[in-house]
């Protein structure tokens, strides 16, 4: 993918020494929106760096082979229809192996300025139930205390935090694998929101088309996929608790949750060029695409077991990819958009605005319902306000885990409107004839 991108002019590569400290994540932040970036040399470490990878829909499309109005379809169909994974031997991210200090090989970036040490920011983490023997792959922030040791972030309904405890409760640790570098689709399977023990690597397969190539770890059974650029076997001591301090998170500031718990790590192995994978957190493009874009596929899962005509959902930029979410539904029926908005607010507990639009409007395109707001909705009779509602503890503005939620109908409604909701443009005739004027006047370079 990255190939692909110099190809198309969207890949910056950097031959200078970066510093891992604050300027590796300038780069990233500087770039969010714009190109993805290669950094060939990072001080202190062998390993060159990348990040940037899938900050934009079309990205994602790229990703996964499909157009990019077909994102959403297609993860759904892969929780739908999942393709069970293949152990293989000989896998290219054994090549090497390093067992001492194993962090410290690593161009680990510090981020931000009131961030108390460098993180892993684009971990995905694999583990197994040790009640069901169920996979599970996810992700989870790492703060790096030693060459061997880090915090581990995990939120406390997080299907890895649930397994932790587990472990702990039997009084042992839980072996977990960290990849970084797995293929592009198997990254945005591990993000879906699925059921406690349906395993992402299947729905990876689905979205490859074919079944993940999974390796056993060297010290655990933990299964990794087999092409992945680096894996970081270790264990999570859910019974051992560490003071994180300030962390930012997918709003743009930061929050401070107390303690996270300890993970310990005893070997590494990587491929014979592998590069380090870093997702800039925060307020960043591939930071908030990563979580939007498969919270939107199962919200739409969710809707459509109870609207038959719901179309495409959205879960916005301009809400961190997290909060704020779009429905378009299908020539409503009286009701519909108030059902919508319950169903998304107890399905997604950080969900905290939902505007339902009609089937003309993409909710992907944050103007066109902006618009449809402003022109389709009666404040006083089709915003409803809900307060007393659960939310995620990274809402900035939760009280007691409660947050006031809000939902916009802005879908058109008889009799609002004597004149009608066409839109006011030229003839279709018109258009045609002009497309042939322009496309006569580029041909002639007239540009």
């Amino acid at each position: 993918m990255l190939e692909a991108l110099h190809r198309e002019g969207e890949l910056l590569v950097i031959d200078t020494e970066i510093d891992p400290l604050y300027d590796l994540s300038a780069l990233l932040s500087l770039t969010h929106e714009s190109f993805a970036v290669r950094a060939n040399r990072l001080k202190g470490s062998k390993f060159p760096a990348f990040g940037n990878l899938l900050s934009s829909l079309d990205r994602i499309a790229m990703a996964l082979s499909v157009p990019r109005t077909s994102i959403q379809s297609r993860l759904l169909d892969s929780v739908q229809n999942p393709i069970p994974p293949v152990i293989v031997r000989n896998a290219p991210v054994q090549e090497c192996l390093f067992e001492e200090g194993v962090l410290a090989h690593l161009p680990i970036p510090t981020f931000f300025d009131k961030e108390t040490g460098p993180y892993i920011s684009a971990g995905m983490m694999i583990a197994r139930d040790p009640e069901t023997g169920l996979g599970n792959a996810s992700y989870a922030r790492l703060k790096i205390l030693s060459p061997t040791e880090a915090l581990i972030g995990i939120a406390p309904n997080h299907h890895l935090a649930i397994m932790a405890r587990k472990a702990a409760d039997k009084g042992e640790p839980l072996p977990f694998a960290v990849v970084l570098g797995a293929h592009p689709a198997i990254q945005l399977a591990a993000c879906l929101y699925l059921g406690l023990g349906d395993d992402e690597i299947h729905c990876a397969g689905a979205l490859l088309g074919e079944p993940v190539r999974m390796v056993r770890c060297l010290k655990s059974d933990i299964l990794v996929p087999a092409e992945a650029e680096i894996v970081i076997e270790g264990h999570i001591h859910a019974d051992t608790p560490v003071v994180e301090g300030l962390v930012s998170e997918y709003h743009g500031m930061y929050e401070d949750y107390g303690s996270g718990v300890l993970a310990t790590f005893d070997s590494m192995s990587t491929r014979g060029d592998a590069m380090f994978q870093v997702i800039e957190p925060g307020y960043h493009a591939e930071h908030i695409y990563l979580a939007a874009v498969p919270i939107a596929a199962s919200l739409k899962a969710q809707l459509s077991r109870f609207i038959l005509n719901v179309g495409e959902v959205a879960v916005t930029a301009s809400g961190s990819g997290r909060t704020n979410v779009v429905v378009q539904i299908n020539k409503p029926r009286p009701g519909q958009a108030r059902r919508a908005m319950a169903i998304c607010w107890g399905a997604v507990s950080i969900v905290k605005t939902v505007t339902i639009v009609d089937a003309d409007i993409d909710p992907w395109d944050i103007n066109a319902v902006e618009l449809a707001k402003s022109t389709r909705m009666r404040v006083e009779r089709d915003v409803l306000i809900i307060p007393g509602l659960p939310a995620d503890r990274s809402e900035p503005q939760e009280d007691g885990s409660m947050v006031t939620k809000i939902g916009y109908d802005a879908t058109c409604k008889p009799g609002d409107r004597k004149e009608g909701y066409d839109k006011a443009v030229p003839p279709q005739s018109a258009y045609d004839r002009m497309r042939l004027v322009i496309a006569a006047a580029t041909a002639e370079g007239n540009i």
